[in-house]
């Protein structure tokens, strides 16, 4: 399969268009076709500028977001999955379905072997929250500590 044929379905990557969606559900993410499919190895996406609303005093919160993820058959765009997090700018949501969020909708569009999402969030009231999300979800029977 050509290189044309494998990517022909996406359409931000290459376009100059600025326009940022407004919502995560106006968001696409796009997927191409995992190349090294037979190998496990891991993908991994840092992106320091998250911001959202805090849902109760709707004043902006911002963190930094490490999504890390083992392909399976499909690899997220990343120009599309900027477009993604950065529509979450308008959202009043807490910081824990934030994440949550993030990790389902990454699951669904490409179904990974493995994936985790961590957002560490600036500090409110002195307190730093960091919360992660795991794919296969985590065993409550072991320590994660």
């Amino acid at each position: 399969m050509s290189s044309s044929t494998q990517t022909k379905e996406l359409t931000l990557l290459g376009n100059s268009e600025n326009r940022l969606p407004q919502t995560p559900e106006e968001a696409t993410l796009e997927v191409f076709p995992n190349r090294n499919a037979d190998r496990n190895y891991w993908i991994e996406l840092d992106y320091p500028e998250f911001s959202s609303l805090c849902p109760v005093t709707g004043q902006p919160d911002t963190a930094h977001l490490l999504i890390r993820y083992i392909p399976d058959e499909k690899c997220v765009e990343t120009k599309s999955l900027k477009y993604y997090l950065a529509s979450f700018r308008n959202l009043p949501s807490f910081n824990e379905d934030i994440v949550n969020r993030i990790l389902d909708e990454l699951k669904a569009a490409c179904s990974p072997r493995k994936l985790v999402v961590r957002g560490k969030f600036s500090p409110r009231g002195g307190i730093r929250l960091t919360a992660e999300a795991r794919f296969p979800d985590i065993d409550l029977t072991q320590d994660e500590g």
